[in-house]
């Protein structure tokens, strides 16, 4: 059993383990109701297009991952869209290679990028929505 110092440290970790977690970066699956929902409440929102057979789009999502703590992007939602199936989607962004990154603000595009894998340059990009 622990004692009361070591419990009480042990529940504020674990408190502000969870507050970290509820400031993070999100990132998921792209669907068109959650870019139209993001859009509409104003929300920050990216879209990501990657390829499972890219290695530069897995270079990007190593670096999205590693954003997830960092509390200046905890406001903005990465949709990562199939670039081998989302072709109505490219035509309508007109996006001609994988991992091209659209950024929003609202409904208007703030930024683009395409083939970029440094962390600095890929949170300018992100960051431009904020």
């Amino acid at each position: 059993m622990l004692n009361r110092k070591a419990f009480l440290s042990t529940l504020a970790a674990g408190l502000l383990m969870l507050a970290g977690a509820a400031q993070a970066l999100t990132i998921k699956p792209y669907s068109a109701a959650a870019l139209a929902a993001a859009q509409t409440e104003g929300t920050p929102v990216a879209v990501a297009f990657h390829a499972d057979w890219c290695p530069t789009c897995k270079a990007q999502g190593k670096v999205f991952d590693g954003f997830k703590s960092d509390t200046a992007l905890s406001k903005l939602t990465i949709l990562v869209a199939d670039y081998d199936n989302e072709k109505a989607l490219k035509k309508e962004m007109n996006i001609r290679t994988q991992s091209t990154i659209v950024v929003f603000k609202g409904k208007s595009e703030v930024a683009r990028s395409a083939g970029v894998t440094e962390a600095a340059a890929l949170k300018t990009t992100l960051t431009t929505g904020l």
